[in-house]
């Protein structure tokens, strides 16, 4: 057999003449949970420890996800589009995370590994789709990571008093959002990167710590905004020129709103990443991710309320909305702005450290599958941590907070965070109603798209309509269309896979409504958005036609991974042809 396609410049023209047939070969390729959990996992040469217990996924998920949603992402999504009724926002995040969190957990308690949604839709809709998922994913966390890093400084600037334009160096010939240089972000970013890279354990041991404390600054941020706000800043803007009421710019304003904030429940989908290092993923996983989901759900509600009723919607800072609401004040509660800024500062680290703990695991498993450089899947043998994703990240990470500002990161990682999370639900449904070989795929298939195609009809309905007699109408019967469609489903495609531990309840009605509310959120967010994740997909399609199915290619010839059907087909004297059976 031929050596590697990257063994020389000619080796590669030689490689990218059969691109076509290497797609053919690999972009539907699936693996199968046997391979995940046994030689896959072998090419990160040391395994990782199991340490983690289900406080330990809780205490995670709380401190991932508070310090990044309600910090960093409130401001802005209660400023400019949800108003007061940003709790309501916070609340249609929630049960869509919620019902999100169900497909992982299935998946998680029957197929422990670090890979996430990257691993599951990789034995459910093959390479390619779970490349796409996992680029999404990483590039999400890297991004998100970013944007957290900066509202680092905005809250650490605010608890010692200093603001935070003072901390940043202006660079007037760089282009608007990009021209504001963050020092500070960046050293955050490198010493949580050298924390994770030490010990997973201690690493959630810091992450209880730092929660706990957060947890105290929660309760009292909610305690004085019930205390001393006003129910008027529910319903009367300070300038009378704004629109006022509880929905001040509609229920669209809301959906916008619930899918803006939607970056701050991605803190779950890092528990799911941990579940390789837990004791007893049965017990564990489904009380660690979806506990975590609900507590925080009613966290971000009840501090959403207290932010509001303590200033009315058009007087919120955008960047640092809780210290701000009492950094004006004279009548002695100035000193309450600091202290919310020092909450959030813990709350904010809390939310690094898990988020780049996630998004390291998910390099390694990507790493593992050969479609990234197998560099990245090496797991220390001392510390039993991913030492080579963490720190190639972390650098990556410290790199954009450097220069990107808060505005531009946030709407791409809203976009691949629902398509991630659409694509997991689909990926629960395929994976109770087809079993390779014994069952037909194309109704499952055929659900599927019809199902998305009418949350999308309805979603543009929504968008575009006018609002009217013929648009309620017009939802209507798109909304009973979906529901025909899947009690259709529901009553003649027989499931043909039941969950050995735990499994989503009610299906496949749970998983469609993630999918119709992520379809939703999805229309949700403006067109600059779908600009940059199609240019970002486009990125990443090509990095798959040129480097990543050769690599993998190259893999299954040297056996290092299997087909499905169990038939592999490698080069041998310049042609695609020979096959063997493993």
């Amino acid at each position: 057999m031929d050596s590697s396609s990257f063994s020389s410049f000619r080796a590669y023209l030689r490689a990218l003449s059969h691109t076509p047939t290497r797609l053919s070969r690999r972009a539907l390729s699936v693996s199968t949970y046997y391979d995940e959990m046994s030689h896959v996992r072998a090419r990160s040469g040391t395994t990782m420890r199991k340490t983690l217990r289900w406080y330990d996924l809780v205490s995670l998920g709380i401190g991932g996800m508070v310090g990044a949603g309600v910090f960093v992402t409130t401001g802005r999504a209660t400023r400019l589009y949800a108003g007061p009724a940003v709790l309501l926002s916070y609340a249609i995040a929630g049960l869509c995370a919620l019902l999100s969190a169900f497909c992982y957990t299935e998946f998680a308690v029957d197929m422990p590994v670090a890979g996430g949604a990257f691993s599951y839709l990789r034995v459910t809709f093959g390479e390619f789709a779970a490349f796409m998922t996992g680029a999404n994913l990483v590039v999400d966390y890297v991004l998100s990571n970013a944007a957290v890093a900066r509202g680092f400084t905005g809250y650490l600037g605010t608890a010692i008093g200093i603001s935070s334009s003072k901390w940043r160096l202006t660079v007037p010939s760089f282009p608007h959002g990009f021209n504001e240089i963050d020092v500070v972000a960046v050293a955050v970013v490198l010493l949580i990167t050298l924390v994770i890279c030490y010990s997973t354990r201690e690493s959630s041991v810091m992450n209880m710590i730092l929660t706990a404390l957060h947890i105290l600054f929660i309760a009292f941020v909610i305690m004085v905004g019930f205390w001393r706000g006003s129910w008027q800043n529910f319903t009367e803007p300070a300038n009378p020129e704004n629109p006022g009421g509880f929905f001040p710019h509609g229920a669209a304003g809301v959906f916008k709103g619930a899918a803006a904030v939607y970056l701050s429940y991605i803190g779950y989908d890092a528990v799911s990443t941990m579940a390789e290092e837990v004791k007893d993923p049965v017990r564990d996983i489904p009380v660690g991710v979806s506990g975590s989901v609900v507590i925080v759900t009613v966290l971000y509600c009840l501090m959403a309320a207290s932010m509001t009723k303590l200033l009315p919607y058009d007087m919120i800072d955008a960047e640092a909305p809780f210290s701000a609401a009492f950094s004006g004040k004279s009548d002695g509660w100035g000193w309450v702005s600091r202290v919310i800024g020092v909450g959030a500062s813990f709350g904010i680290l809390t939310s690094l450290l898990v988020a780049m703990l996630g998004q390291a695991r998910y390099m390694c498993v990507i790493g593992r599958s050969n479609v990234v450089p197998s560099w990245f899947a090496r797991v220390h043998p001392r510390t039993s941590t991913p030492v080579n994703a963490s720190a190639f990240l972390g650098i990556f990470t410290a790199a954009i907070a450097l220069f990107a500002d808060l505005d531009v990161l946030l709407d791409l990682v809203s976009i691949g965070t629902l398509f991630v999370f659409y694509m997991v639900a689909n990926a629960v449904i395929y994976r109770r109603y087809v079993a390779a070989g014994t069952s037909n795929p194309w109704p499952t298939l055929s659900f599927l798209c019809s199902f998305s195609f009418t949350a999308m009809m309805f979603t543009l309905i929504w968008k575009f309509v006018p609002t009217g007699g013929a648009k309620a109408g017009m939802l209507s019967v798109s909304g009973i269309i979906a529901i025909a469609i899947l009690q259709l489903f529901h009553c003649m495609v027989p499931q043909v896979r039941k969950p050995e531990f735990w499994g989503v309840p009610f299906m496949p009605w749970i998983p469609s409504i993630s999918i119709f509310l992520n379809v939703f959120l999805l229309g949700s967010l403006d067109g600059p958005s779908y600009v940059r994740f199609g240019f970002f997909s486009a990125v990443a399609v090509l990095f798959y036609v040129f480097y990543s199915v050769h690599a993998s290619f190259d893999a299954e010839g040297d056996g290092s991974l299997t087909a499905k059907n169990g038939e592999i087909h490698v080069d041998s004297k310049g042609t695609e042809d020979l096959s063997f059976k493993v």
